[in-house]
């Protein structure tokens, strides 16, 4: 065995795994995969480090990354507000009793009907950043309060998104005067620094802009009302990422020292943060080949039905991996291309990564970190279903969704 292989086959499950989600634990749910095992001790844990580490800024999930009913549950049932980028996610979030006045809309572009029913509902915030947006918002909406989405560096992010949304910091000010003359509320400005961000120069650098917005649309006399610090705090995966506690204390001086004023509601959009670590990915291996001398894994997950963010960053992204062999941590490793069950060949998720070379079919491999982005992408593709959500630890009372199980 090589050095290499020996340091990898000593690793230990990574720190943050949660212990609910322990292989241990995970080897005795008795449920079909593929199923994604949550934790929603985790998810609870992780909402009241976030409200504790920047205190006076009011959390509004992101639903987006993880809608599964027993997540915004148990999320509602703490205190915490939420973001929604569609209609349907309002109405997801009314089923289960949140008050459609206590949500921010935060899409910048939203279809005329969903806007006027949103209104209808009671949501009174919408996020914008174009000027077609505001007379659409004044049509279906009038008099609602709007906030406008800057666009700042977002380049040191795994997901960059300043291309598609975000007005630039010189329309911002004039934007915000339009809304006072169609007849809406200037309300609040809002950015976000790209998901996954790995610095925290990137908020102070976004709080700046938002400070100079603010400085000048006081001159003009709009007071804003809210200052919305967005998402893109990250979650645990391989790499090293700043803690919360960098983040907070990056953000804690910025709010201090750049703003002009601070606005009455300071806001923060996590998503992946909040859930990630959350949950863990259990899947089967269907078939061990090689090919061409290269370790082929093929599993019954993949990135159309669950794993699609590994596709997205053309295999940067590195999830912690283990796996249900009793001798994972006892037997040398080996380089493994692991791919999806469906038939495009493009369905490929690792290139790579080191498994046991005891490893065979009948196994399960556990992809940690699982719970942003799994659910909400995976789809039917070739007739595979998506994973379904198996809660394995935490509060029950409130989530009759998923199924629970107790190893």
């Amino acid at each position: 065995m090589t050095a290499a292989l020996a340091d990898q086959a000593r690793l230990d499950l990574p720190a943050h795994w949660p212990a609910a989600l322990s292989p241990r634990a995970l080897a005795a749910v008795d449920a079909p995969t593929p199923f994604l095992a949550v934790d929603l001790t985790t998810v609870a844990d992780r909402y009241a480090a976030f409200t504790a580490a920047i205190p006076g800024v009011s959390t509004f999930y992101a639903m987006k990354c993880n809608s599964a009913e027993d997540v915004l549950g148990t999320l509602a049932a703490l205190g915490s507000s939420f973001e929604v980028a569609s209609i349907g996610e309002l109405r997801m979030l009314q089923e289960i009793g949140v008050d459609a006045s206590e949500v921010l809309y935060s899409n910048p572009i939203k279809p005329p009907a969903a806007i006027a029913e949103a209104r209808r509902a009671g949501l009174w915030r919408f996020g914008f950043d174009s000027e077609g947006e505001l007379h659409k918002l004044a049509q279906y909406a009038p008099g609602a309060a709007v906030y406008i989405r800057l666009r700042v560096d977002d380049s040191t992010s795994l997901f960059p998104l300043s291309r598609k949304f975000g007005a630039e910091a010189h329309e911002a000010r004039a934007l915000m005067l339009l809304a006072r003359e169609l007849g809406l509320r200037p309300y609040g400005v809002t950015f976000h620094v790209g998901s996954q961000c790995s610095t925290t120069s990137a908020w102070r650098q976004a709080v700046a802009a938002a400070g100079r917005l603010l400085a000048a649309l006081h001159e003009d006399g709009v007071h804003l009302e809210m200052l919305d610090l967005g998402g893109g705090f990250p979650a645990r995966y391989v790499e090293r990422v700043p803690s919360l506690a960098q983040i907070a204390d990056t953000l804690n001086a910025a709010l201090d020292e750049l703003l002009p004023y601070r606005p009455a509601l300071l806001a923060a959009e996590p998503g992946r943060h909040l859930v990630a670590e959350s949950a863990v990915m259990v899947a089967s291996v269907l078939g061990r080949e090689v090919r061409a001398g290269e370790n082929w894994l093929y599993l019954d997950v993949g990135a159309y039905n669950g794993m699609m963010e590994t596709q997205q960053t053309v295999q940067q992204w590195r999830f912690p991996l283990w796996t249900s062999r009793t001798d994972h941590a006892l037997v040398p490793h080996l380089p493994f291309t692991v791919t999806g069950p469906s038939c495009d060949s493009s369905d490929t998720m690792f290139y790579g990564v080191n498994l046991p070379s005891t490893i065979e079919v009948g196994d399960r491999l556990y992809i940690g970190s699982a719970g942003a982005y799994t659910l909400s992408y995976a789809s039917h593709f070739n007739g595979f279903p998506p994973p379904e959500p198996v809660v394995v630890g935490g509060p029950h009372a409130h989530v009759p969704a998923a199924r629970q199980v107790t190893p």
